[in-house]
């Protein structure tokens, strides 16, 4: 029995909740007034590539990453293989999630046959067992389809999860359609492809009711349409990860650690997401966590396959680009990170926490991380805040000290 009488805590939690720990170890080092006890994140948008594709990640490693990351509770997207669209299928991914994992995982169910936009999966079957539905790494084309599934999926109390890409403007680009683009010989991705199939969406949602999420917003004109929509009432939540916060085209490098779907926007999309933060328009922050092996982001940027890793980064650098600078507070952060994703997705946060140093300060190194994936274009940078201990359901789950 562990007791932390003098760990600051943060968060709107009473920390008679977290003052024991029922473990065998010896935590008594982290009785200490300068470590800070977080309560447990949430992350509504990961990929733990398994079953299908363990050599990128499996269950074990990816719920070991994010418990690393403070994460307590992670939902992981339906692209396997086999794709999980209907409940045989389902069930080889939650036997391994019951196996393995050391958090909770919440899995989705794919929206369309095999995420390929021509057939709905049953939504009836697949409901009781996962967390929403999502075709996540492919847009919806079918603008009668999305329509059924989202009156589907309002009747059966479930949201639409949505990865809004036109496939029509994407014309073999991978990397933003702009100056870094232009510059060197690249193709790009227009913004009007993302912010084109929200417009659509968000029209549907409202005609539908359904609750609706879009994934990894990265332009200004898609936040200014989420802004508007919630307004007039429809019923509209969105996330963004770290690298849209963080990073711009101007950062980018001739490197696959660099390319991610959506690519890193202009400078002026970054500012107007994070003014989306501010005032509410962006609900939470989600990681995209998304591991592929070191041959596969080892072709630049137009070979590399898109996605990089996140859930073992974002907090250190959220709080040492944000809330050390002033830009967020600690409080609005643990709503984006932890109370906005929990309420939205109906996710308990019970009795999970983890207590970090924010004060230690390390550079970030890809070799060092618990994922399979090592691709992310903030190694070597200089970041605050060391996790030490994560706690899920009573049990550590992640030991750093």
């Amino acid at each position: 029995m562990i007791v932390f009488d003098r760990v600051r805590t943060i968060g709107s939690m009473d920390k008679s909740e977290y003052r024991t720990l029922d473990t065998s170890a010896d935590y008594s080092c982290l009785n200490h007034e300068k470590y800070t006890l977080l309560p447990g994140f949430c992350d509504v948008h990961v990929h733990l590539r398994e079953p299908g594709f363990s050599y990128k990640e499996t269950i074990k490693t990816g719920s070991k990453a994010a418990a690393r990351g403070g994460y307590t509770a992670v939902c992981t997207m339906p692209n396997l293989k086999p794709v999980c669209d209907d409940p045989e299928h389902l069930a080889m991914q939650r036997e391994i999630i019951d196996r393995d994992a050391c958090i909770k995982v919440y899995p989705y169910a794919a929206i369309t046959l095999n995420q390929a936009g021509e057939e709905l999966a049953d939504l009836e079957a697949l409901a009781p067992y996962v967390i929403a539905f999502s075709d996540d790494g492919h847009g919806v084309q079918s603008e009668s389809m999305m329509r059924e599934a989202m009156t589907r999926a309002r009747a059966l109390g479930k949201m639409i999860v949505a990865h809004c890409e036109d496939n029509s403007l994407l014309r073999g680009g991978y990397v933003h359609d702009g100056t870094y683009a232009a510059a060197h010989g690249h193709r790009g991705i227009c913004s009007e492809s993302e912010w084109r199939q929200i417009e659509r969406d968000l029209k549907l949602a409202d005609r539908t009711g359904c609750a609706y999420h879009v994934c990894h917003i990265s332009t200004k004109e898609s936040a200014a349409l989420i802004r508007d929509a919630k307004k007039s009432g429809v019923n509209v939540s969105c996330e963004t990860a770290p690298h849209y916060l963080l990073l711009d085209e101007n950062d980018l490098q001739e490197d696959g650690r660099f390319k991610m779907n959506p690519p890193l926007r202009a400078r002026e999309d970054r500012e107007a997401l994070l003014d989306g933060l501010l005032d509410g328009t962006i609900d939470m922050i989600a990681t995209d966590h998304a591991p592929h092996s070191a041959e596969e982001k080892s072709k630049g940027l137009q070979g590399s396959a898109f996605g990089i890793v996140g859930l073992e980064t974002a907090f250190p650098l959220l709080y040492t680009n944000l809330v050390k600078t002033g830009i967020l507070s600690m409080e609005a952060l643990l709503q984006l990170l932890v109370y906005n994703p929990r309420e939205r997705f109906h996710i308990p946060l019970g009795n999970d926490f983890s207590i970090w140093d924010l004060d230690a300060q390390y550079t970030i190194d890809p070799e060092n991380f618990l994922s399979k994936g090592k691709a992310t274009p903030f190694a070597g940078r200089p970041v605050y805040g060391k996790c030490l201990l994560t706690v899920y359901g009573g049990q550590a789950v992640y030991e750093g000290v």
